[in-house]
């Protein structure tokens, strides 16, 4: 059973195809890297799985109200910042127009903070953290919203090599606990460590399979 299934997906900017007739599929607890250079259309179809760009053709099919958690490569933050670490993960507690959060939502925060280990720095200025830190804060703020699914769009670009493994091995532990994750990437040795599926995406073409399939194809780039 799928959690999502894209169908002949086809996405445009005006008159230009970005993606064209694009089809995949992500089951419940797959680990999906999608992998490609810049301009074959990746953070395009993270718009259109977000529900921020209309498919021009072709459907996304998922459940309704499925939550999705959304990491960035990067948020213009400057040193100026004004909110915490622990105070910018909470802004995804809870829905209501109240400005304090329930003892359940401080117990899960706390447990999202240990988690991604900032409990030490959680009352430093996001502003000033390092950008290991701001990364695993955002993934933080994602996971408080207890999505089904995770989707990382380029979010260990800026990082160095430790902190990749290290952001990647906390996700993949929470993907071996039944998180579905999409991760959008261009780095290979990535690719290949985590994945369970890959979706390799060309300028007129994809290829989708497994990662086993996926080592033997780009063993040798």
């Amino acid at each position: 059973m799928s959690l999502i299934t894209v169908k002949n997906l086809t996405l445009a900017y005006g008159d230009k195809n970005i993606v064209d007739d694009l089809s995949f599929s992500l089951a419940p607890g797959d680990f999906l890297v999608v992998i490609g250079d810049n301009g074959v259309g990746k953070t395009t179809l993270v718009r259109s799985l977000l529900g921020q760009l209309k498919p021009k053709k072709g459907v996304i099919e998922m459940p309704d109200k499925l939550k999705i958690g959304y990491v960035p490569q990067f948020r213009n933050l400057d040193e100026e910042y004004p909110l915490s670490i622990k105070d910018f993960v909470a802004l995804n507690a809870g829905k209501s127009l109240r400005p304090w959060l329930n003892q359940k939502e401080r117990q899960q925060l706390h447990h999202i903070l240990e988690l991604t280990d900032l409990t030490r720095i959680q009352d430093r200025l996001l502003g000033q953290a390092s950008g290991g830190e701001k990364q695993r804060a955002y993934l933080a703020q994602a996971l408080l919203g207890n999505p089904r699914l995770l989707i990382l769009d380029e979010s260990t670009a800026s990082l160095d090599n430790e902190m990749k493994y290290e952001l990647l091995d906390l996700v993949a532990k929470l993907q071996k606990q039944g998180l579905s994750v999409i991760f959008i990437t261009h780095d290979w040795d990535l690719a290949r460590s985590y994945g369970t599926r890959y979706l390799k995406m060309m300028p007129d073409s994809y290829q989708t399979g497994s990662i086993e399939e996926f080592r033997q194809g780009v063993k040798n780039v």
